[in-house]
């Protein structure tokens, strides 16, 4: 796991650690020392802690002009035991919304476990959002966690999407391509 690196090709757009409406303002990476686990596994350096023990994440993208930020997970998503969801929600995303972030996307590929506990925190974030027509995609979540994304009935809350070529899009248009799929997808649940 330690040579999973958060996705950097648009570091020349947006760096989180730079924005002083980021979460991660002002924090700093050592590029040589493990320090972070999942699990006795370390991680690489610049993923970021939210207070999670199995779950971290990078924001890769945000535009508060037009509300939308892309966030990357890595870890076991743990809502069961360590409550993931309720820090993700307090620690990052709250911060997010006072700016203005109204439309969420998480890159969920390296999200190896999903532990689903109630669906309170989901339904808060919804709610946050709603008014404003925005929205929460997960793309790329491997199938197993998926399932049990599912059988939690938590795709009420946050949409899941299989969008491969999201690396090869600018964030603007990978924004606009989901933008174009949700009122569909929407339509259809």
């Amino acid at each position: 796991m330690h040579d999973i690196e958060p996705y950097h090709n648009w570091r020349h757009l947006y760096l989180s650690e730079e924005d002083v409406r980021s979460p991660f303002f002002d924090r700093t990476y050592d590029e040589f020392a493990f320090t972070r686990t999942i699990y006795n596994y370390y991680i690489h350096p610049q993923w970021d802690d939210f207070g999670s023990r199995t779950l971290y994440l990078k924001i890769l993208f945000a535009d508060y002009e037009t509300g939308y930020a892309i966030l990357e997970l890595i870890g076991e998503w743990n809502d069961a035991i360590e409550n993931d969801i309720m820090t993700l929600k307090r620690e990052v995303v709250d911060c997010l919304l006072v700016q203005g972030i109204r439309r969420f996307i998480l890159v969920a590929e390296n999200v190896l476990n999903f532990h689903s506990s109630d669906a309170s925190y989901y339904e808060e974030w919804l709610d946050d959002i709603r008014e404003e027509h925005g929205w929460v995609v997960i793309l790329n979540m491997p199938e197993a966690s998926q399932q049990d994304f599912r059988k939690s009935r938590l795709t009420r809350y946050v949409d899941l999407l299989e969008f491969d070529l999201w690396r090869t899009l600018q964030p603007s248009f990978l924004l606009a391509a989901i933008d174009d799929m949700m009122p569909r997808r929407l339509g259809n649940e």
